[in-house]
């Protein structure tokens, strides 16, 4: 069995407001296959953009290496959120519908691999996660502005 760590962070700048996901994908041995963010959009909590981070990841590494692979591959995400930890290991209720159905959209998609894992992580062992974040936070802010100019 193939096992993938990957690393997701979601922010937004505000809370709620813009909103951006960060995924660094990792082999066994932590060593870093691929970096990838996306902009979420404007509005969004931080809890929304971490939930966010998790279904892009699974979503991405499903794209970037196919179902066949997913099938036979346990994917921990390493997430800094504590309640999107705690939500995913049952600790903590979900009140909140918007959470609640992300929660939902996450669970489906564990059933396309071998074994999804959710781990916390402290934030100092989140930073390129959390720099993929930043950084298409503030290039979205540079769009921006050079749009109002």
């Amino acid at each position: 069995m193939k096992k993938i760590v990957v690393y997701t962070d979601g922010g937004a700048r505000g809370n709620p407001g813009p909103a951006a996901a960060g995924i660094v994908f990792c082999n066994g041995k932590k060593k870093v296959i691929e970096k990838h963010s996306k902009y979420l959009g404007d509005n969004l909590t931080n809890n929304v953009a971490e939930y966010e981070a998790a279904i892009f990841a699974l979503k991405k590494f499903k794209s970037r290496f196919g179902k066949k692979l997913a099938k036979e591959t346990e994917i921990e995400i390493r997430t800094d959120s504590e309640l999107l930890y705690k939500q995913f290991k049952g600790d903590y209720k979900i009140k909140n519908e918007s959470i609640q159905k992300l929660f939902m959209k996450l669970r489906n998609l564990t059933v396309d691999f071998k074994r999804v894992k959710v781990k916390h992580v402290k934030r100092n062992y989140n930073k390129d996660a959390d720099k993929l974040v930043n950084e298409e936070l503030d290039n979205r802010e540079k769009d921006n502005k050079l749009n109002l100019s």
